[in-house]
């Protein structure tokens, strides 16, 4: 029984691309807070990578001792606008620049938390650093930032959608792969391990680990082994399959706490594809008996396994935090560069899709001529369903510069390819320029 794991899980890895996708540290940087930006930047760095010395060298050693691969290291850190202190007039550039010498530094992929949530409202701080975005984003390699405009508890905040509809548009004309360093969310959560919207939210301690699982070709490979089943049995196939995947991020997790000397905290157990071939969560829907994703029945089959997932994975570990579902980043996904490229799937199907899934309408690319106000609407309608349903959702929109619709896109490595998709035309601006809030729901009222 115990040969027969074994032989399973280095199949997963070998044969069906099961990886462990990331292995983040989160770090609060709430003491490192001085009233003076350039030196609460310094604090910043010299905590940063004291905390972080041995991040890359352990996640190396585990991935070598036990052959699991480990893709990405990563830090996520308190939101940078609240490190502001009592200055007056920060220059949260200071802070970007010295988080960026950090990463690269200590040899992690990125940093996420050049952050702000607001959506009750907005401080001086918090805008400063949203319009900084453009700048701070483009001017580092390795740090990823985050605005939460929305909750099922506070509703939307229209004044920030608007704010974020430009500096999207103003990150992508900088350079397109620039903006897929930022992400708009509702409902964030404070414990992500996923890029570009991790921070390590307020609430959480001082440091702690935590990893983010993948593995849609083993799913899709389980699946692909019962082509006769009923709904019943691929549920079962799913949940079966996903707590393989999550026992495995629950003992890397484990054990790179344990060798970093602090405490393991959850595991996200969301399926996060790649380009690669027999790594995409669109071919799993495919492979329920979909022609492609897109068709019709592509939002039930996508809500299938969304569930089935989470019910699979959370008996396997302690903790299960972060986004925890399946991803259908456009641009990430090999089956859905080409759905898209073909046709079969649009910004109105995606955002369908975003209604049962993990985040939302994600590496998505547009062309560079849209108007911010209709990038704000994308943002709206991304927010109104995750603030209705009580659901984390995001956007993670490229507006490529000089793209027509049809254009295709080359980020490199994981983050892939994408053809530009087209926006409807019709104009959002007067209806974005109101402003103001758009209260939370009437089943936001808990007490």
């Amino acid at each position: 029984m115990e040969q027969q794991k074994i032989i399973d899980t280095i199949q997963m890895i070998s044969e069906e691309k099961l990886d462990i996708r990331t292995i983040t540290m989160g770090i609060s940087l709430l003491d490192c807070i001085t009233g003076d930006t350039r030196a609460t930047a310094e604090r910043i760095y010299e905590k940063i990578m004291h905390k972080a010395a041995h991040l890359v060298q352990v996640a190396d050693e585990i991935e070598t001792e036990y052959g699991i691969p480990i893709v990405n290291k990563r830090i996520s850190i308190t939101p940078v606008a609240m490190l502001a202190g009592a200055d007056p007039h920060p220059d949260f550039r200071l802070i970007a620049r010295r988080l960026d010498d950090a990463a690269k530094a200590l040899g992690v992929d990125f940093i996420g938390g050049y952050s702000a949530t607001v959506q009750s409202g907005i401080t001086p701080a918090e805008e400063n650093l949203m319009r900084s975005m453009p700048e701070a984003l483009s001017m580092t390699d390795r740090v990823c930032g985050s605005v939460n405009i929305g909750s099922t508890k506070a509703g939307m905040n229209m004044d920030a959608v608007k704010i974020m509809g430009q500096v999207i548009k103003d990150l992508s004309a900088t350079g397109a792969t620039n903006a897929m360093k930022l992400v708009v969310f509702c409902n964030a959560v404070e414990d992500n391990p996923f890029m570009a919207g991790a921070f390590w939210g307020v609430s959480e301690g001082d440091t702690a680990i935590n990893t983010g699982v993948s593995g849609p070709g083993v799913v899709q490979r389980a699946l692909a082994q019962v082509p006769e089943a009923d709904f019943a049995q691929v549920c079962e196939t799913i949940k079966q399959t996903a707590f393989k995947v999550s026992r495995m991020g629950q003992f890397v997790g484990k054990i790179a706490a344990e060798r970093l000397h602090v405490p393991f905290n959850i595991v996200d157990l969301s399926l996060a594809p790649t380009p690669a071939p027999g790594d995409s969560v669109a071919e799993i829907l495919e492979t329920m008996g979909l022609g492609s994703v897109g068709a019709p029945g592509t939002t039930a089959a996508l809500a299938l396994l969304n569930d089935a997932v989470k019910k699979g994975g959370i008996m396997a570990a302690e903790r299960v935090g972060g986004l925890s579902g399946a991803f259908i980043p456009v641009s990430e996904d090999g089956r859905m560069i080409e759905a898209a490229a073909a046709g079969q799937i649009t910004v109105e199907k995606l955002e369908a899709m975003t209604a049962v899934c993990s985040v939302g309408l994600d590496m998505v690319a547009i062309p560079g001529d849209t108007p911010a106000s209709s990038v704000s609407g994308m943002i709206a309608d991304e927010a109104a369903i995750g603030m209705i349903n009580a659901k984390t959702t995001a956007v993670r929109l490229i507006a490529v510069p000089g793209s027509q619709v049809g254009d295709m896109m080359e980020f490199g490595g994981i983050f892939g390819r994408a053809p530009v998709m087209a926006v409807n035309s019709a104009s959002s601006a007067q209806f974005i320029a109101r402003g103001g809030h758009i209260p939370a729901p009437i089943h936001s009222f808990k007490n």
